[in-house]
């Protein structure tokens, strides 16, 4: 008796274990607060949100790249991993189609549009797109909606601050 009542208190200390000491991490449709810093290939860091408010999203709900829901899977509060987001789980490739020539006199004639530069323009749904001027003439403006990230894998460390189920 004794040895049966030691294997069931140490199975049931090990459950409290489970649940209390090593929480299941994040799965698909939880909540979750993120700190993170993103960089290119060569180093150069592109964002962070270190030192400001931490970004919350519901994994699963693609308000932010597949890539970044996908390393926070499995995650538990205060872990950090450091992850290779490919492309095709980022901004995806360039597409030609994003890049648009337009009759200049469509456009506002005090908006004095720089290429190279991006603007934000609202479209017809509502959204908001961020757009790179890439070419100006008198009678032309080419438009580029394509992701200042396209084409490109990003590297992410990503701390998870918080779960919310």
């Amino acid at each position: 008796m004794v040895v049966g009542g030691a294997v069931a208190a140490l199975i049931l200390v090990s459950i409290i274990a489970l649940v209390f000491v090593n929480p299941s991490g994040a799965k698909a449709g939880d909540t979750v607060a993120v700190f993170y810093t993103g960089t290119l290939d060569d180093g150069t860091q592109f964002d962070s949100n270190i030192g400001r408010d931490p970004l919350v999203f519901v994994i699963g709900q693609g308000r932010v790249i597949q890539g970044m829901e996908e390393a926070v899977i499995g995650m538990t509060p205060g872990s950090t991993k450091t992850v290779t987001v490919p492309v095709e789980k980022a901004y995806g490739p360039y597409r030609n189609d994003l890049v648009h020539v337009m009759d200049r006199s469509l456009l506002p004639s005090d908006i004095d549009l720089v290429p190279g530069n991006y603007y934000q323009i609202r479209r017809s749904d509502g959204a908001v797109a961020n757009i790179k001027v890439v070419n100006v003439t008198e009678s032309t403006v080419t438009l580029d909606e394509n992701h200042e990230l396209v084409d490109k894998d990003l590297m992410f460390t990503i701390t998870l601050s918080e779960i919310s189920r």
